[in-house]
């Protein structure tokens, strides 16, 4: 059943099918989070929930569209992530037994943070129970494939649009985004400071956890070419950031899916990331110029001399990201949906 785009759902009435689906996250807040460009691209059909574990419990809905899973039962008391795991054991009986079909996004291959075993076991019971999984680029293993949809991460370049995007200062290298340990920001300073162009700058842009905005700053300090500004920022002001940046260097020590690597293309700045097989197919579909790949740890000589090929390459065609607006998006993911209510025995009853 591995699709791509459309879905044997298709068969159904899918201009009159209304139906609501809990999505496993907060509200949009306006912002470029995922959850914010789902329900924009959502056709006038889906009625969206967001997640409280009251509403997941006691709520009327057709659909349970999990994100992140593990971010449901985590919590920083023991007891209380103790809770939550009982009530997700909880609502996945209620899935069972009201036959309410579960899709899943898979953002990740596994979570950023490991967990222990306990909630290794939930999480396991929640992927016996998903009808159907998302994956958001070809390369995503999904067992049994025959519960494989494909449906692309969205661009941001309709989020965008009319706000003024800057010329690139020669020279200025850019990390933006959540800063956490797997994503690499101690690399990219410790590198940087060995490159010894004066006229190269590092910003670094984002909201740090795990105390690493004190290791930024104590970084700065050894060198006035590096600058940041350790918060979130809005929109016009990430769209200027990254308007600036000759070159984009993302070095996650773990990269499958990246929002931050499609408002990068969004902008038409070209990105330094790691080989991976979902990189090296959005690589291939974005067209040359745009995506540099490196292996293995990220070295002063590979930021030089992806500096040196990208000013040689000179102007090229914006990056192809046809298929990956949201809009589209949200018409393949209600088509899920219905496919996921079908295989659930729920196709031919009243849809609230």
């Amino acid at each position: 059943m591995t699709t791509t785009g459309t879905t044997s759902a298709d068969t159904l009435r899918a201009d009159t099918t209304r139906i609501t689906v809990l999505q496993s996250l907060s509200a949009p807040n306006g912002t470029t989070r995922y959850v914010n460009q789902v329900v924009e691209g959502a056709p006038e059909a889906v009625t969206m929930r967001f997640f409280t574990w009251r509403t997941a419990l006691l709520g009327r809905y057709d659909v349970l569209h999990v994100h992140w899973p593990e971010l449901l039962i985590r919590a920083p008391r023991p007891l209380k992530a103790k809770l939550r795991r009982v009530a997700l054991y909880s609502l996945l009986l209620r899935a069972k037994l009201q036959r309410i079909p579960i899709v899943r996004t898979m953002h990740n291959l596994t979570p950023h943070e490991a967990g222990h075993s306990a909630e290794t076991r939930v999480l396991e019971a929640l992927d016996a129970r998903t009808a159907l999984v998302i994956r958001l680029n070809p390369t995503t293993p999904v067992e049994p494939e025959s519960r494989a949809v494909t449906i692309l991460h969205g661009h941001y370049r309709d989020r965008f649009a009319g706000m003024p995007l800057p010329e690139s200062v020669h020279g200025r290298i850019l990390y933006f985004g959540l800063i956490r340990p797997y994503k690499g920001v101690e690399t990219l300073l410790q590198v940087f400071q060995k490159l010894p162009d004066d006229d190269l700058t590092l910003r670094i842009i984002g909201r740090p956890s795990s105390g690493l905005g004190a290791v930024i700053t104590a970084e700065q300090a050894h060198d006035d070419r590096i600058s940041s500004v350790l918060r979130f920022v809005l929109d016009e002001e990430l769209v200027v950031e990254v308007g600036e940046a000759e070159l984009v260097v993302l070095p996650y020590r773990e990269m499958h899916n990246s929002g931050v690597l499609l408002v990068t293309l969004s902008l038409d700045r070209p990105v330094l990331v790691p080989s991976t097989p979902a990189n090296l197919a959005l690589a291939e579909e974005v067209g040359p110029g745009w995506i540099y790949l490196y292996e293995g740890e990220l070295t002063p000589l590979i930021v030089h001399d992806t500096l040196e090929r990208m000013r040689a390459a000179g102007p090229r065609p914006r990056p192809q990201l046809d298929g990956r607006d949201w809009k589209t998006l949200g018409l393949q993911s209600y088509r899920t949906y219905l496919l996921a209510l079908q295989l659930t025995g729920r196709a031919g009853r009243s849809i609230r």
